[in-house]
């Protein structure tokens, strides 16, 4: 038996950007490129592998200015390990963001190997870079600014890791994460970052900052030397965006899908309290969530399940897109096995729930904290147990908007869309 459930909504900061071309041409043209480079210099673009809301049009933008300063860019992956680690599948992955290349009117130029440009001798590691990148006159980064699943700092996800981890490919980010193990993140990014960007190879970096709602809230176009502390102030303008569960004591939490393009593990870590890296770091402490139960796996995943060792149940809808090279490729390079542990595996999600719930306790099915979610990006609405009621009484701003009824499920036991 399961308990009853009603939709409640949270507030959710929601600030989105009007016009991105103009911020982007505008932010290009204060740079003043003409003063450091030469009319048809080449410009290696490096695109994530993350779900960037519209990151083709970013893309598109940046390209288009890059052409009216009288240069001539090309794309390149900058996504370590993803895209299961073969160029093709790199290529694909930026394709499936919207980057069209032949409207575009470049190329994409992906490859996994990499170029030594220098040896960080302290830390004992090589600084690799992507091969055509380094054979370009000129390095422009484009990346969203957000928390990091697995530590915390002045700066996380960004375009510093994007060119330590993204930059480096499957080796350097295999070697990177290793280095992780024993010196941080941090340093380690840090340090490689500054080499980086002493070369001189980096023109410039565009950040981009999603709000609540997973929308465009800013972007700023950051020139080389402005680009560390650029990026810190990113990072707090995306901090307090960050939307978090309305309850810190779960006993099940239910989540509709994960994904690469929700996040590097697959869920927020921060958001479920489960970093799950034991020789890294520890867990957060909030929220506490007794069992996690997931249910399926985007398809911008490419059956990358990165990140589902740290769920407790999935249903056979998700083991069944699981490609477990790629999931492999990625959980290797990120040295974090414990992120492609497969998690007891359920029929349907009806079965899943219900074993989930009759695993945490002695606990009557009236009194089971229940929250179903759609997946860690979309938290302005969230479905919880009436059992959960009493403690958001105290939440003022957490509004109930339905009626107690039944777990949506169809025929088959599966889940109704959230949104059904």
């Amino acid at each position: 038996m399961l308990p009853k459930v009603v939709r409640v909504r949270q507030p959710i900061k929601s600030d989105p950007l009007g016009d991105i071309d103009a911020t982007i041409r505008q932010g290009v043209a204060e740079l003043d490129l003409a003063s450091r480079t030469k009319p048809g210099d080449t410009v290696a673009v490096g695109c994530s592998s993350r779900g960037i809301a519209n990151y083709g049009r970013i893309v598109a933008s940046t390209v288009a200015a890059l052409k009216e300063s009288g240069l001539k860019p090309f794309l390149f992956p900058a996504m370590g390990s993803h895209g299961a680690a073969t160029a093709e599948g790199q290529r694909q992955v930026l394709i499936g963001q919207g980057i069209d290349p032949g409207a575009l009117d470049v190329t994409i130029e992906s490859s996994l190997e990499v170029d030594q440009i220098a040896t960080l001798d302290d830390l004992g590691i090589p600084v690799l870079i992507d091969r055509h990148a380094n054979g370009a006159d000129h390095i422009v980064l484009i990346n969203r600014v957000k928390s990091h699943t697995e530590f915390t700092h002045s700066f996380e996800s960004g375009l510093m890791k994007m060119m330590a981890i993204g930059m480096g490919k499957e080796e350097g980010a295999t070697l990177y994460h290793k280095a992780f193990m024993v010196h941080g993140y941090a340093p380690v990014i840090r340090a490689i970052a500054d080499r980086i960007l002493a070369s001189g190879k980096i023109l410039f970096g565009v950040g981009i900052v999603e709000d609540g709602r997973a929308q465009t809230a800013a972007i700023d176009v950051l020139a080389a030397d402005d680009l560390i502390a650029g990026e810190e102030a990113l990072l707090r303008r995306s901090k307090a965006f960050e939307p978090r569960l309305p309850l810190d004591d779960i006993d099940v939490l239910l989540i509709d899908e994960m994904g690469k393009d929700i996040s590097g593990s697959g869920f927020d870590t921060k958001v479920v309290g489960r970093i799950n890296m034991p020789l890294v770091t520890d867990d957060p402490e909030t929220p506490r969530i007794k069992r996690i139960v997931v249910c399926d796996l985007t398809a911008a995943s490419a059956g990358n399940a990165d990140g589902v060792g740290s769920a407790d149940f999935i249903t056979r809808r998700l083991y069944d897109k699981i490609d477990i090279k790629a999931l492999y490729v990625n959980a290797i390079a990120g040295s974090e096995p414990e992120h492609a542990r497969i998690p007891m595996v359920m029929e349907t999600a009806r079965e899943a729930t219900e074993t989930a719930a009759g695993s945490v306790g002695l606990i009557a099915t009236d009194d089971l904290r229940l929250v179903r979610i759609r997946n860690t990006l979309r938290l302005e609405e969230v479905d919880v147990s009436t059992a959960c009621l009493a403690d958001l009484a105290d939440k003022p701003d957490v509004t109930v908007t339905g009626e107690p009824g039944a777990l949506d499920f169809d025929a088959d036991d599966e889940l109704l869309p959230f949104d059904a």
